[in-house]
């Protein structure tokens, strides 16, 4: 993968691929860019919150021109198939260059080029003294991707640039000039357990295999949600075939889409077959319905220690009917542009926290007024259910600018670098742009990368063609600017 070129940016991302950085664990990967900021002799700022700013100063004859901000974060979405040993906290990342030579993708778990490739790519500007260029600030925030929290935390007056390169986008000759807004809704279940059925017996109940991927980015995909084909099958178990659910954990994160589940479930000893039978017909089920889609899924149950406790039966029966109705997937295109995504809701995560269901959605979209819908359907679903509800990391969508001076330089020169137009577009994933932009009205500001494939899951792969690509693309705008 070093061998690559640009060779700088390569080395780079293998540098940070040997450091645990999940979002939460900020505290090793900021103090290596700062470190690294320090060693170039470059003045470089660390906030409280662990965002590093490392600025450079312009090249001869451009000390007069607007500066310039290179933005990235530098966590990472931990994902892993489930098969896979690995400690996110410790472990670095395996990766290698695929057999075609042309993607890096990592063993078995997220890759971090989202947004890795970005933050080596500021990396390599930085250090690189050939490199011609105004003013630069290289910002990289932490947390980015549980919530935004470094860019939440950023104030005005820090950033000196006037124009900010967002360089977190994941497809190669497109330019973003607005995105997604973003807020959390958590439900909770609180209850006091039963005893389980004298007799019954115990199966834990799996779906795997699911593709996943990011919540926006690919929730037009119509990939499965394992929390809901999992509460499907429970709500027919528990219907009509005396099934109890005893335990259910489901998704990992926020931003991610579902890719796995489990249950626990009691039900009578006599019933065992009929329920794996059932779990059978349902496997056949779900296959059929996702051909095409989901190549890999993988519904089964196996005997496992019945537990002394399950959920009582109200409480049971009223968290399968708010997952069954919660909505998930898309809820409305924007009409002007057909093709994108306006306002969607993943339904994320699902977990048993002592005598509590905690359920986590991520509601996003770029109309505030519809956001604000989605938000109210999904509290009025779980708090009919009984639910506690309470809403949090709400983050502003980013409004596009047509006239943006940034984004007439941008497509001049990819017209002349590579002959032909790049796409302008929005894009349904949440940016940092937003909320950058609220404490920075003024700031100029626009989104690009390389290709980057099903980030958020462990299929995640950057192509390397595209780096190559990017990286000549930012250096060209970095000299025009």
């Amino acid at each position: 993968m070093r061998t690559q070129e640009p060779k700088a940016l390569w080395e780079n991302f293998y540098s940070l691929t040997q450091i645990p950085r999940p979002s939460g664990k900020k505290e090793a990967i900021s103090q290596f860019l700062a470190n690294y900021g320090r060693k170039l002799g470059l003045e470089t700022v660390v906030d409280e919150i662990g965002n590093v700013i490392i600025r450079k100063p312009a090249s001869p004859g451009y000390e007069n021109h607007p500066g310039v901000i290179l933005q990235g974060h530098m966590d990472m979405v931990p994902q892993k198939n489930g098969d896979k040993v690995f400690d996110f906290e410790k472990d670095p990342i395996c990766a290698y260059v695929e057999d075609n030579k042309e993607w890096v993708t990592a063993d078995g778990t997220t890759l971090g080029a989202d947004n890795g490739i970005g933050v080596a790519t500021a990396m390599a500007i930085l250090a690189d003294k050939s490199v011609v260029h105004p003013p630069l600030e290289a910002f990289f925030t932490v947390d980015e991707e549980t919530g935004m929290y470094g860019a939440q935390a950023l104030e005005g007056g820090v950033l000196k640039g006037s124009t900010l390169l967002n360089l977190d986008s994941e497809t190669e000759g497109e330019l973003y000039i607005g995105c997604a807004g973003g807020v959390d809704t958590t439900a909770r279940f609180d209850f006091a357990p039963v005893a389980v059925e004298e007799g019954d017996i115990a199966l834990k109940v799996t779906i795997k295999g699911l593709k996943g991927g990011h919540s926006g980015c690919d929730i037009h995909l119509q990939r499965a949600n394992a929390n809901k084909l999992l509460f499907r099958f429970l709500k027919d178990a528990v219907a009509n075939h005396e099934a109890r659910l005893a335990s259910v954990e489901g998704g990992s994160l926020r931003n991610a889409i579902p890719r796995e589940a489990e249950a626990v479930i009691t039900i009578p000893k006599d019933g065992k077959e009929e329920m794996m039978q059932l779990v059978r017909d349902y496997e056949d089920l779900f296959i059929t319905e996702y051909n095409g889609v989901e190549d890999n899924l993988q519904f089964t149950a196996a005997e496992t220690a019945c537990p002394k406790e399950e959920m009582p039966e109200d409480v049971q029966d009223f968290l399968i009917h708010a997952i069954t109705i919660c909505p998930h997937g898309v809820y409305r295109m924007i009409p002007e542009m057909p093709d994108v995504v306006e306002t969607s809701n993943n339904l994320s995560t699902i977990a048993m926290e002592g005598n509590s269901v905690k359920v986590l959605c991520l509601t996003r979209s770029s109309v505030e007024s519809r956001k604000e819908e989605l938000k109210q359907m999904i509290d009025s679903t779980f708090r009919l259910a009984g639910a506690d509800v309470e809403f949090s990391g709400a983050y502003p969508g980013w409004k596009p600018n047509v006239n943006s001076h940034i984004l007439r330089v941008m497509k001049g020169i990819y017209e002349k670098e590579f002959n032909q137009e790049p796409k302008v577009i929005t894009i349904h994933a949440g940016l940092e742009c937003g909320i950058i932009g609220r404490n920075y009205p003024g700031m100029d500001m626009i989104s690009f990368g390389p290709t980057i494939e099903h980030p958020h899951s462990p299929d995640e792969r950057v192509n390397i063609a595209t780096v190559q690509k990017f990286y000549k693309y930012v250096l060209a705008v970095l000299k025009e600017l």
